[in-house]
């Protein structure tokens, strides 16, 4: 079963918004460690500042594949 046009492009809308949803989740689950590092001087919650930053960038990059693969069909 072919998808038409317009199932495509929502699908892929959603999909883009379901993917920058999750960045931003993941940043600001992040938001309490940032604190606790900064101005607490917490070492654990820079521990977990790095890897949740780690996983942003991982996250980022697979972002910027799909949309480069969406622009160039």
């Amino acid at each position: 079963m072919a998808l038409n046009i317009v199932n495509l492009s929502t699908t892929i809308k959603l999909f883009n918004m379901s993917r920058f949803d999750e960045a931003r989740n993941l940043l600001m689950s992040l938001e309490g460690d940032f604190d606790k590092f900064y101005n607490k001087k917490n070492q654990a919650a820079g521990t977990r500042v790095r890897k949740g930053m780690q996983q942003l960038k991982n996250l980022s990059q697979d972002i910027r594949v799909e949309v480069q693969k969406i622009k160039n069909t």
